[in-house]
């Protein structure tokens, strides 16, 4: 699963081919959340508040360029990394 993005020890994946809808899986220690990139909002799992707060305020910065990437990584083709949140 290549990483995307990583900031204050927030690590931002996505899978190859992975099942719809559009989303990104957001690591931060032991914790793991899918997020929704249209909504932003939780699909599955758990962040901290606060490490919560950091994704979504990143995502929302970076959109439309997340749903490129789902696009790239569902035709299997070799991800970029998106700057981190700054």
């Amino acid at each position: 699963m290549p990483e995307v993005s990583r900031f204050y020890g927030i690590v931002i994946r996505l899978h190859f081919d992975d099942h719809p809808p559009p989303h990104f899986h957001a690591e931060y220690g032991d914790n793991e959340a899918l997020i929704a990139i249209g909504t932003l909002a939780v699909i599955s799992g758990h962040l901290p508040g606060r490490a919560l707060g950091l994704v979504v305020e990143w995502a929302s910065q970076h959109q439309d360029e997340l749903l490129q990437l789902w696009s790239t990584a569902q035709n299997k083709e070799p991800l970029h990394k998106i700057a981190p949140l700054g």
